[in-house]
């Protein structure tokens, strides 16, 4: 039942955005667990994932962050660096079931600062 709930929000998320007028934008979406974070950025029209980042590459690990706040930085710095060589600057955020705050905030926060458009 819960599981069903979470899905109906996130779907309820998802369609809200896309019946927007924002056709012409990839969508950023943002996955969450207890220790970890990623990010991928996708294009709907072609059904393709452009650019990713997360908290369990070799990359990452090799840094040894302690704080789950510092991965999120970290995660959201490494993917704007990747969108920026492939020209990508105008996102739209789909947060899934989460809410706006916390580690989904400081990632996009840390999106903004180098350089991506919500």
């Amino acid at each position: 039942m819960k599981l069903d709930k979470i899905i109906k929000k996130k779907l309820r998320i998802r369609n809200k955005l896309k019946r927007s007028n924002i056709n012409n934008r990839l969508r950023l979406t943002v996955n969450r667990s207890y220790k970890n974070i990623s990010a991928q950025i996708i294009d709907d029209t072609n059904n393709k994932t452009l650019v990713a980042a997360s908290s369990v590459e070799k990359d990452i690990k090799k840094i040894n962050k302690t704080k789950k706040s510092d991965l999120s930085l970290f995660v959201g710095e490494m993917l704007a660096k990747r969108a920026n060589k492939k020209n990508i600057s105008k996102v739209y955020f789909d947060r899934g079931n989460y809410k706006y705050h916390g580690r989904i905030k400081l990632l996009t926060d840390a999106l903004r600062k180098n350089g991506l458009e919500f």
